[in-house]
């Protein structure tokens, strides 16, 4: 299957975003594969957040088109956004949970917006999900002032995938996570990746999550996606700011040693 056939999962073109005389996002084009994880890197405050909540119609476009699953997405009040919106889920940074609801009524959240169901079965579908991402049933009833950073995340997906969705947004979701919290989250990324089928659109900084779980990399650069495709490609390619990203300091870890 050529690239041009290949299942996409998000189509993004010619997409403009600005926020009064400042233009964020620059005739940005970007696809998104079916069943890929996709990181999406680029400086702080360049545009990343932006771009993903624009997709989700958080953020008004002033021009170009997105596609979400073959369907045309259009802002929050757009109700071909609101009858998609079901098919995705969202961990927001931090995990965004409600301080003032338990970790079982947080992930029961989605449920109780979009679907009726008995409370009985909410719960199961509840229990289930902290399951699927590796806590008990037991923390159910903690508030997540009770959580631990990386337990806080668990929720935060587990939220994420309470009505099944096709594609997962992450937003720095191993921000503020020990090394090795941050390994276990992106085990655990890839697992359900792999388990559920999901599309997963990944905004992260984290350079080991981008080397070990991400399919491809996205960078974003002066407003446009400048660069795409497998880490190692990312690796040669000569645009300034991704060399400076991927050849820095910080950026040992993706090297190569020698023996």
């Amino acid at each position: 299957m050529s690239q041009a056939e290949e299942p996409r999962a998000i189509r993004v073109r010619d997409l403009v975003v600005g926020f009064g005389p400042q233009v964020v996002i620059d005739h940005l084009s970007l696809d998104v594969r079916k069943g890929e994880i996709l990181g999406l890197v680029g400086a702080s405050g360049g545009g990343k957040s932006v771009l993903m909540r624009t997709i989700i119609g958080l953020i008004p476009r002033r021009s170009g088109t997105i596609e979400v699953l073959g369907r045309p997405v259009g802002g929050v009040e757009d109700r071909r956004t609101q009858g998609i919106a079901g098919q995705w889920g969202i961990l927001f940074q931090q995990g965004a949970l409600f301080s003032s609801l338990t970790v079982r009524q947080n992930v029961q959240f989605p449920l109780r917006e979009n679907l009726v169901l008995s409370e009985e079965l909410m719960d199961e579908i509840a229990i289930a999900k902290l399951e699927m991402v590796g806590l008990a049933p037991e923390d159910a009833d903690k508030f997540p002032a009770e959580l631990s950073g990386g337990m806080t995340k668990r929720v935060a997906l587990a939220r994420a995938l309470a009505l099944d969705p096709q594609i997962v947004f992450l937003d720095e979701p191993t921000s503020g996570l020990d090394p090795i919290a941050a390994g276990e989250f992106d085990t655990l990324i890839a697992t359900l990746q792999k388990t559920l089928g999901l599309t997963v659109f990944m905004v992260t900084h984290d350079l080991a999550s981008l080397n070990t779980v991400c399919d491809r990399v996205a960078a974003l650069a002066d407003g446009k996606i400048v660069a795409i495709g497998p880490m190692h490609e990312l690796l040669q390619s000569e645009h300034p700011w991704v060399r400076a990203y991927f050849h820095g300091k910080r950026s040992q870890m993706l090297q190569p040693q020698a023996g």
